[in-house]
């Protein structure tokens, strides 16, 4: 038996991200209604609200204006209206201007930081006294004898590298719920636990990712056009590699720019981080970016499976919800919107049923009634179709939507599994990547330093191998130690001991972003939730 402090609520959110907040908010809102009063938790494992949130991001406010009608007269961080929109194919030295695909269009859509953005939610649930504790990382679900979920246990902290208590030790907290919100974001640590367990993924296609690499910059006032959207495709990347770029223009001399790879390239060479920085040397990135300063950094997996990748989304106790599920709009390259209504749909479900014993399996029936499904089922061929290549992908992708207008009779089926499509070494030759020049571009070490990113270094490591031999016995046989270059915070490297290369995780510079845990190979390294507060604290991001 467990001798942990218990706290009990009606509801205990797992992140405070987007959809988690929303998913309170609409508690709150709904139960004021109904004049029922019910508790709400929040936790989050950043070290305040925000500090773990990282996105491009360009906000559609379908959702933030039924959840808060009257945000404009509430300070909300929604300052910078998008009022131009332009597409790029790049070569190595030149480009050329595509047309805009309708899904990209961006008019009436804002840029912001979504660091900001979810700072100003939690602002408005605590107002309706929905309780929030940053800096409690949610490290183990909780379940009864019958197999419910009935809450979760946040991590020990304090805890010395061996598992030992050391001096400091404070033991983890329960926290149990009638039902159970899991918002962890992409890949979430407990939300691959539930799927799993009730294999919640056995009817669904694989779910496939990208990583997003951001650099947050000051430039100059001269070359500032608030509200201009700039997205590429090409140029770094071969024409099988799915992935681009995004340059979003705030206001303050301010641009958001970031470059998405997906997690399905065959190369184990690629370096996702590398090709982010090659890019900024293009002669039209480059231009806006001299003279300017880059101020902050970051990195994040993202979903990019589509309505076929979606998992069941309810389990006895609880319930999946935004990037936790996998709810992205990839050609849109947004996912803000459908996350929070996904999760205002589950308050309102949770609030008719927070008395029943049973699973809330209407929640995915209230899902495919609203406009996330409408939205999401229209595009889902697009991202499975560039399995085919990009010039393959880009005719189809234009047939699909303008001629069968995200109808057609059929679905394409994703490439498989991101970790099963890294090919052998011998396949490919090594990448020759220039050397970052510090001023636009940079090694991974330097930049890591501009995420804000700690960690407690004498804490148990939060990435964990299952075989401690398979990094150097399969990893490096067969793959060069791909981990070394697609993780964008340098955590693994090959060191010699006793002449002998052996991995070294270097912990304390992650950020948190999965791709190793989504990447490598055998599915050796598994990311587990360390102590809370630590990772990066993107601020602005």
């Amino acid at each position: 038996m467990s001798n942990r402090e218990i706290m009990e609520y009606d509801v205990v959110i797992v992140g405070a991200g987007p959809s988690g907040l929303s998913a309170a908010i609409k508690l709150k809102q709904l139960s004021k209604d109904a004049n029922k009063d019910l508790s709400v938790c929040v936790v989050e494992k950043g070290s305040e609200v925000g500090a773990h949130i990282l996105s491009g991001a360009v906000i559609e406010t379908k959702a933030l204006d039924e959840l808060i009608p009257d945000w404009k007269t509430k300070d909300c961080p929604l300052k910078t209206k998008a009022n131009n929109d332009k597409f790029l194919y790049l070569t190595e030295t030149k480009s050329y201007q595509l047309p805009t695909p309708p899904q990209m269009h961006n008019k009436g859509n804002y840029i912001i930081s979504l660091s900001d953005f979810t700072k100003w939610l939690a602002e408005q649930a605590e107002l309706l006294e929905v309780e929030i504790y940053p800096g409690f990382s949610a490290s183990e679900v909780l379940f009864n004898e019958q197999n419910k979920v009935i809450g979760i246990a946040t991590c020990d902290m304090g805890r010395l590298k061996d598992g030992s208590e050391g001096p400091n030790f404070e033991q983890g907290i329960e926290l149990h719920a009638k039902q159970t919100v899991f918002s962890e974001g992409c890949r979430g640590h407990l939300g691959k636990i539930l799927i799993k367990k009730f294999d919640l993924d056995i009817e669904s296609s694989p779910q496939t990712y990208g990583i997003g690499i951001k650099e947050l910059w000051e430039i100059s006032p001269e070359k500032s056009k608030p509200g201009s959207i700039l997205h590429t495709t090409g140029w770094p990347l071969k024409s099988d590699t799915y992935g681009g770029s995004f340059l979003y223009h705030l206001d303050k001399n301010k641009i958001s720019i970031g470059f998405v790879v997906g997690l399905d390239y065959k190369n184990p060479y690629l370096s996702p981080y590398m090709e982010f920085q090659r890019f900024k040397h293009h002669p039209e990135i480059k231009k806006i970016l001299e003279g300017g300063r880059r101020i902050n950094y970051g990195a994040r997996a993202l979903n990019e499976g589509g309505t076929q990748s979606l998992p069941k989304l309810t389990f006895p106790g609880g319930m999946l919800v935004g990037c936790e599920a996998g709810f992205l709009n990839v050609p849109k390259i947004k996912g803000t919107h459908l996350a929070m209504k996904s999760g205002i749909i589950a308050a309102s479900t949770i609030l008719e049923n927070i008395d029943t014993k049973d699973e809330i399996s209407n929640f995915e029936d209230q899902i495919k009634n609203s406009w996330v499904w409408s939205e999401l089922y229209k595009v889902r061929n697009i991202r499975p179709s560039f399995k085919w290549g990009f010039w393959k992908a880009i005719v189809y992708s234009a047939l699909d939507t303008y001629i069968f207008r995200g109808n057609a009779p059929w679905t394409i089926d994703h490439h498989g599994t991101d970790h099963e499509s890294l090919e052998n070494k011998n396949k490919h030759e090594k990448i020759n990547y220039p050397k970052p020049d510090n001023i636009i571009s940079f090694d991974r070490l330097t930049n890591v330093s501009f995420s804000g990113t700690n960690h407690e270094e004498n804490q148990p490591c939060h990435l964990t191998l299952k075989n401690e031999d398979v990094p150097i016995k399969t990893n490096l046989e067969l793959y060069d130690n791909p981990e070394t270059l697609y993780c964008p915070a340098g955590v693994y490297e090959i060191v010699l001991n006793d002449n002998k290369p052996q991995l070294q995780i270097n912990a304390q510079n992650c950020v948190h972003c999965k791709t190793c845990d989504i990447k490598d190979p055998t599915q050796n390294i598994n990311w587990i939730t360390p102590q809370g507060g630590g990772g990066p604290n993107y601020q602005g991001m």
